[in-house]
């Protein structure tokens, strides 16, 4: 299954954003791709008052997403923000595609780094995966990328593929840990990952040096389930495109055989 991976720069206005979301995702179908992924806040950069500019799943920027994946007759995945209870936001990954409408909270909440998601979203529940061409995806969602046991459980649900949208952190050492850990998850589950990340909105911006908010370092990356880099990207926003096949990951996982063999 041929995949985009599109690093973009999300500005703090949804409208545009979802120009720039549809202009990505009729660049990927062009390049024959039928599962299109764009980063974690995709809607809206972080720094901005999300409880302001979230929608719900049948608000006018989903529905832009999915006018889009019937146009293209593809399979998109976008962060963006849907309401919660006590005025907070989920992060929520929109699903949706040909056969595919579905969608994902992020279940580990960003509670590091001197940085509190949990006090402006609320945390999800739901382990999720979704069908795309006969390929069972998983859905993972920035830092959720530090617990592999989100990995596994994709895996466990029939999952080839793992997807992970994501707005990384920019500070000491972090861009290496991203670059570490998406090949460590793949090699945790035996599962190509496909980690989506946004490019930073300054590029002049030393990655080393903390932010304020996680705006994203780029290096998005397509790694084969034996932990092996097959495709990655630079800091600027660009598309990767690669070719997924599932039946890679299940001989892997014959070979490695760490989820036969675990005994936690």
């Amino acid at each position: 299954m041929r995949i985009a991976l599109c690093q973009m720069t999300a500005s703090t206005d949804p409208k545009e954003n979802l120009v720039d979301v549809q202009d990505q995702v009729r660049g990927a179908a062009r390049a024959g791709a039928r599962l299109v992924v764009l980063p974690e806040a995709a809607m809206v950069r972080f720094g901005t008052p999300l409880a302001e500019v979230a929608e719900p799943l049948d608000g006018p920027w989903a529905e832009g997403v999915r006018a889009v994946a019937r146009e293209t007759g593809t399979t998109v995945v976008a962060g963006m923000f849907t309401p919660a209870p006590g005025g907070r936001v989920a992060n929520t990954l929109l699903a949706t595609g040909p056969g595919v409408e579905e969608s994902y909270d992020k279940i580990h909440l960003y509670d590091a780094f001197g940085f509190r998601e949990s006090d402006t979203v609320a945390p999800g529940h739901r382990v999720v995966t979704i069908d795309v061409d006969d390929v069972r995806v998983g859905l993972a969602t920035c830092y959720d990328l530090r617990f592999p046991e989100l990995f596994r459980a994709h895996a466990d649900a029939g999952a080839t593929l793992s997807l992970l949208p994501a707005s990384w952190a920019a500070g000491p050492g972090k861009r290496a840990q991203w670059d570490l850990l998406v090949r460590a998850r793949a090699l945790d589950a035996t599962v190509w990952v496909a980690a989506v990340d946004q490019a930073a909105p300054d590029p002049g911006i030393d990655p080393e040096e903390p932010a304020q908010a996680p705006n994203g370092v780029g290096h998005t990356a397509l790694i084969g389930p034996d932990g092996t880099v097959r495709g990655q990207l630079g800091s600027t926003p660009d598309l990767l495109i690669g070719d997924v096949d599932p039946e890679e990951a299940r001989r892997v996982g014959r070979a490695v055989a760490v989820l036969d063999n675990r005994k936690l």
